[in-house]
């Protein structure tokens, strides 16, 4: 967000300048007057965002405390268990698994066999089998699922459990997730690192293409948990009846996934993940993109419901009283999932356990974990921890270069993301073939999926002071926006009376970034034009600030939870600006257009697309289509600009196209990767378009002048 000057109160009618203040919500101004109500808008957005996912929460508590019989909770199940396999699939195909042992360890007490299998076709997964020496009989084996780590299962306080475990007579069985040991999905040979960072990242990266789709890259790592289970059932070692499932962290997210959706698992112990979803969005934010659900909320899936599918199942939920994960949200969850297996008639085999610690493994929660295990799936013994010697990584290494894209040529979440979206996009290029059936099916389309709402009647905004120009007034406003949200707006209006057009001139660097004086506003205001500049949510006065966690992707992720999205809520905002404008007696309410500049532009596509008293637009930098995205396997977009689901049935330009015959200028249209877009890019991308619009749209690859645009624009 651009620094704003404070403004230097004189009271003298000849002194030093006054450097305005263009701050209207005053959250960057320590020493400025302070409004109680606007005084942190750097999180409006966020908490606007938790509200509504809140909504679909209390909907989903209604329900639950309804429930008061077995029989009821019985039907809940099988509500849970439909809505994850929609949420989750569609399931591939179990197609067969070809394993290969590549190499096997012996040690003292248990061998090690370094495995390889295909999750889906040519889809690689990767582990390490651990099997107890001296079997004389199937043991009961435990998918030992891994947490945020480069190293995966091969970092020692994984290999502390999974060795305990092993020791104590259990087959165990630990796989890398996707993101992290030999699975890396953007990995580059020549640095031999992956080339958009840390695991989580990889997870976020691939999350949002997935989401444009309208799924959840959930579904591959529980898919991965369901074949290695699928896996152990082919070993004479395992006993198939006596599966259990445990991880820490992304591990913890994993093990409650399987043992929601797999029959198979007898015994889950997810550690260090379940907490709510509420106490979740009010401490740290939506994590990953696998620990986000499309739609999940909305259909009434929060944590307790992993768990509760389960019952009367064992099920040990391992918790910290410091973690990152609310502590408060796991109690809370734990007594609903306890009062669950009570009503089901088996309470014992459900308990939550806790120690004093932040995020991770402690030995009384481990030695808790071992007794889980030992009481449930019938091995008797001793669940005191103990120490053994570490394996290296270099043992534990199970394809010849170490990462499967490079040893067996891997598909990734990426490749076959962009090959099942294609049929979608088949189904656009065909619909597109009728236009007239085609743009009022995909309005209706994206009003839905981008979560766009109307606006309703509102309250008066509220005005903020004005600074003098020469022949015009910076006017500062809190118009409200959804909700009890507020639109931090500039208006510069003429000196001169009368009504005139104006222009909604939003940019994604903030309402400041062309608002002084001899700017480009300024040269719409002499140029006969009342401009408002607001900063829509996520952007300029209300950026989103919270650090911690995956900021970037934060917001997106929140919003599709509850069927919404940053750019329809933003694309709601931009109409009530509109509606502001022609309240004012200044402005001619049937003359008003706007001009998006940046990542802002999608937004604005939306709300010209959907209401049709902005009479023109104008795009600058603006992106291209979501389409490149998924065709792409790197990405660099403001996730707040996209619409998660809407390559199901709409993309950017089917908006550009439904505008006509209103005119849209296009001004260097962006790239997946923010580039400008060369003409063959804007032909593929743009050439229904421009064949349906014709001389309503103008695009421009050069520096054409924006005024001149403008112009073009408002000319009947």
């Amino acid at each position: 967000m651009i620094n704003t000057l404070l403004l230097l109160l004189t009271f003298n009618v000849v002194g030093p300048p006054v450097v305005e203040d263009l701050n209207v919500l005053d959250g960057g101004n320590p020493n400025g007057p302070t409004w109680i109500d606007w005084n942190d808008p750097g999180l409006m957005l966020v908490q606007h965002l938790n509200g509504l996912t809140r909504e679909c929460l209390a909907a989903r508590e209604d329900e639950v405390s309804s429930l008061k019989t077995a029989e009821d909770w019985k039907t809940r199940q099988t509500k849970v268990r439909q809505t994850l396999d929609q949420i989750l699939g569609p399931w591939p195909d179990r197609t067969p698994l070809n394993p290969q042992v590549t190499g096997t360890l012996q040690k003292d007490g248990y061998r090690v066999e370094k495995i390889v299998f295909e999750s889906m076709p040519d889809f690689y997964g990767t582990g390490a089998l651990f099997i107890p020496d001296g079997l004389e009989e199937p043991r009961p084996a435990i998918l030992k699922v891994i947490g945020h780590s480069a190293q995966a299962f091969r970092r020692d306080l994984y290999q502390n459990v999974i060795l305990n475990l092993v020791h104590k007579g259990f087959v165990v069985f630990a796989i890398d997730p996707l993101g992290q040991g030999e699975r890396l999905q953007y990995f580059d040979p020549k640095t031999g690192k992956s080339t958009v960072g840390s695991s989580t990242k990889e997870h976020s990266h691939a999350g949002v293409q997935c989401f444009l789709t309208g799924r959840s890259i959930a579904r591959y790592f529980t898919w991965d948990g369901i074949r290695a289970i699928d896996y152990l059932l082919t070993r004479p070692e395992v006993d198939p009846n006596r599966i259990g499932v445990t991880g820490l962290s992304g591990g913890g997210t994993q093990s409650s996934y399987i043992g929601a959706v797999d029959q198979r698992v007898r015994a889950v112990a997810p550690t260090g993940y379940i907490t709510s979803i509420s106490r979740l969005l009010g401490s740290i934010g939506p994590q990953d993109a696998e620990q986000v659900f499309y739609h999940g909320p909305l259909l009434g899936i929060d944590h307790a419901d992993l768990l509760e599918v389960r019952a009367p199942k064992p099920t040990l939920q391992v918790t910290t009283t410091r973690d990152f994960f609310s502590i408060q949200g796991a109690r809370e969850t734990a007594a609903e999932v306890r009062h669950a297996f009570r009503i089901l008639g088996h309470p014992e085999r459900f308990d939550q356990v806790e120690d004093d610690f932040g995020h991770g493994f402690t030995k009384q929660n481990n030695e808790s974990t071992y007794e889980f295990f030992q009481t449930f799936l019938d091995l008797p013994g001793n669940p005191e921890e103990q120490t053994y010697p570490f394996l290296t990584e270099a043992e534990l290494t199970v394809t010849q270069t170490g990462q499967v894209s490079t040893a067996l040529e891997s598909e990734n979440v990426f490749s076959i993301n962009r090959r099942e979206a294609q049929p979608m996009l088949e189904r656009l290029i065909e619909s597109r073939r009728d236009m007239g059936q085609h743009l009022p099916q995909a309005l209706s389309e994206a009003a839905k999926l981008s979560g766009y709402r109307k606006p309703d009647a509102t309250v008066a905004p509220v005005f903020r002071g004005q600074y003098q120009r020469e022949g015009y007034r910076v006017q500062k406003w809190g118009v409200p926006g959804e909700d009890e949200t507020i639109i931090p707006t500039l208006v510069f209006a003429p000196d001169e009376p009368g009504a005139r057009p104006a222009v909604i001139y939003v940019h994604s660097d903030g309402k400041t970034t062309d608002a002084a004086a001899g700017g480009k506003i300024e040269e719409l205001v002499r140029r006969g034009y009342v401009v408002a500049a607001p900063d829509l949510l996520g952007y300029g006065e209300t950026a989103y600030k919270f650090r911690q966690g995956h900021a970037s992707v934060q917001p997106f992720f929140n919003a599709l939870m509850s069927g919404r999205s940053v750019a329809g809520i933003n694309a709601g905002d931009a109409v009530r600006v509109m509606e502001f404008l022609q309240d004012r007696d200044d402005v001619k309410p049937n003359q008003i257009g706007a001009i998006a500049i940046g990542d802002v532009g999608p937004a604005l596509l939306h709300a010209a697309a959907l209401e049709q008293q902005i009479q023109w637009l104008v795009l600058v930098d603006s992106l291209l289509d979501y389409q490149s995205i998924v065709d792409h396997e790197l990405y660099d977009v403001n996730a707040n600009s996209l619409v998660a689901g809407a390559l199901t049935a709409y993309d950017l330009p089917d908006l550009l196209a439904s505008i006509t015959p209103r005119r849209v200028a296009v001004k260097q249209p962006r790239t997946h990767l923010r580039t400008a877009a060369t003409n063959d890019e804007i032909t593929s991308s743009l050439g229904f378009v421009q064949q349906h619009a014709k001389d309503r749209l103008r695009v421009e690859t050069v520096a054409a002048d924006l005024v001149k645009l403008v112009e073009w624009c408002v000319a009947r």
